[in-house]
């Protein structure tokens, strides 16, 4: 973990797989897509949503139904059942984060995108993600559209490194918010992770001639790489941009 105002040397050290190295026949934040994602020694970036019960689960949607055999909210599931459902037709489930941690073990950096909307509470989902963090002494970030998140950390666990992640392009309800000022003083993130298309802005190139790291997603072709890498210090990437 990072302290407060200081982002940690090893969260730009490596480049990070979107959702883990997933491909048509591993599905996407996957314990198996992690899995490829360390033998590939690329870094992990994963999304987590709170069960019923309160448990933070490495899954990316609010609904269960594109990357399941169930349909329905995920904060309408409860645990049991969420660990029963098939990731795509494979025998992959939704993994607790706790457990999804263990699994990975250390071997190579984790950022952990806490997904939410504007009118959700993020606690819950927080408390769950920060008990994982208690039991898990390796390289591991917290990040978020929702700039709620880096500040509830920021009053919790200030020595957990946390981000801001940002877009003008993408509707999600937090766009441009990363560009606030006021939000920044607040949330005070370590990092910024910025959409792609985002990354010709002036903000983006102030940020890292502050000195402070600056990621960018997704990146999915080579093109995109070459064009992002200059501009940045560490990378979010998937499909043909990792082959």
């Amino acid at each position: 973990m990072a302290p407060q105002n200081g982002a940690p040397e090893w969260l730009t050290s490596i480049h990070y797989a979107h959702r883990g190295l997933h491909s048509q026949t591993v599905p996407e934040n996957s314990l198996k897509g992690a899995e490829r994602a360390i033998e590939a020694r690329l870094g992990i970036e994963c999304d987590v949503q709170c069960s019923r019960d309160g448990t933070a689960f490495v899954f990316h949607d609010f609904e269960l139904d594109r990357l399941t055999n169930a349909s329905g909210d995920i904060g309408d599931c409860p645990d049991a059942k969420l660990a029963s459902l098939s990731l795509l037709g494979t025998d992959q489930s939704p993994i607790p984060l706790s457990d999804f941690l263990v699994g990975i073990a250390g071997r190579v950096p984790v950022l952990i995108e806490v997904k939410s909307k504007p009118e959700f509470n993020v606690a819950p989902t927080c408390e769950s993600v920060l008990a994982a963090l208690e039991t898990y002494a390796d390289h591991c970030a917290v990040m978020s559209f929702d700039p709620r998140v880096p500040e509830w950390f920021r009053s919790r666990s200030p020595k957990t490194c946390c981000g801001l992640v940002g877009t003008d392009s993408y509707s999600n309800g937090f766009e441009t918010v990363w560009r606030d000022p006021d939000i920044i003083d607040r949330a005070h993130p370590d990092f910024l992770a910025i959409d792609s298309r985002d990354l010709a802005r002036p903000e983006a190139a102030q940020w890292r001639a502050s000195g402070r790291p600056l990621l960018s997603w997704t990146i999915k072709t080579k093109a995109q790489w070459e064009i992002a890498l200059p501009l940045t210090d560490a990378l979010i990437a998937e499909g043909e941009a990792l082959t």
